[in-house]
């Protein structure tokens, strides 16, 4: 049965916000939705997915989609996916990028014809001949969910000015909530034609930094402050969107638990580093037999060390 790793994120207290671009209105805005009869703040998987492909570029590794801040675009190093072979010598292996390999990609080209529907016969009465839509594909072997606000958002505006010329001031607003991120992901490493790569997607959750804003970036820091990860041959996750706050402020996983004591979940699957090792919620893993550290960095270890001996890693 192949095994599957899920983690569940929370940032440190920050102060979140989308600084000005370009072209912006009067405000700018934060994305929210409403989460338990609230309005929350939200950022995109998509952000998040960006920001660990970054991570991996600047530590190095070969991806495909390659940013370049001085142009502020991005450029493919193959942007026709070639076809992959498998390595048994049988034709020429194409290299596979480790965004592609992990994130997956899509290539959708629409179908092509001559002329249009009500010119469907040449000269000589007979069908022209069509062309079909071709996909090149490859479904993504990890999968992010959006990160959600442990706060509700009360509407936090800060109001700036902008000088033009000398008769002109700009004026305009930015979206200020003051909180923590949380945010799931699923991988499971068999999907990955390189297996080890499973690695360095523990690497990048743990290390991200800034995930949003334009051109001007403000910086949130999105690294984890406590981290619950789960090495499992279940196929559910069970853990996504388990924080929460106390009436104190202080970070609690009442869902985990639960979950724990019900018996969904084996605590021997799970761990926990980071601030929530110092709660009663930690604490209370720990003693049913969950690994859990005061670190992040010390957790991620334990769990890469897990992923090697399942798979054989050297």
């Amino acid at each position: 049965m192949s095994k599957h790793l899920f983690g569940l994120i929370v940032t440190s207290h920050g102060s979140a916000a989308n600084n000005r671009g370009e072209n912006e209105g009067n405000i700018t805005t934060l994305q929210k939705l409403l989460w338990n009869g609230e309005v929350h703040t939200t950022v995109s998987a998509e952000a998040i997915r960006w920001a660990i492909r970054y991570y991996w570029q600047r530590s190095g590794k070969r991806v495909n989609r390659v940013w370049h801040e001085d142009a502020n675009d991005h450029a493919w190093q193959d942007e026709d996916w070639l076809p992959w072979t498998d390595p048994t010598g049988k034709g020429k292996n194409q290299e596979t990028f480790i965004d592609d390999d992990v994130m997956g990609f899509m290539l959708a080209e629409a179908g092509k014809s001559e002329g249009n529907e009500s010119e469907s016969k040449d000269a000589k009465g007979k069908k022209k001949q069509r062309v079909k839509g071709t996909c090149d594909k490859r479904r993504g072997c990890l999968e992010v969910t959006r990160a959600i606000s442990l706060t509700p958002f009360t509407g936090d505006i800060t109001f700036n000015a902008k000088s033009g010329e000398k008769t002109s001031t700009s004026l305009y607003g930015t979206e200020v909530h003051a909180t923590r991120y949380q945010y799931g992901f699923a991988l499971s490493p068999e999907w990955l034609r390189e297996k080890p790569r499973a690695l360095d997607v523990v690497d990048a959750v743990v290390s991200l930094a800034e995930v949003a804003g334009n051109q001007s970036r403000f910086l949130y820091d999105f690294s984890p402050d406590s981290v619950v990860f789960r090495w499992t041959d279940d196929f559910a996750p069970r853990l996504l969107y388990g924080f929460q706050l106390d009436a104190e402020g202080q970070l609690t996983i009442p869902d985990i638990l639960r979950r724990v004591k019900s018996n969904d979940v084996d605590p021997k699957e799970l761990i926990v580093g980071g601030s929530i090792s110092q709660f009663a919620g930690g604490n209370e893993l720990k003693e049913k037999g969950a690994a859990v550290y005061e670190g992040v960095k010390a957790a991620a270890e334990e769990v890469k060390h897990r992923i090697k001996e399942a798979l054989k890693l050297n």
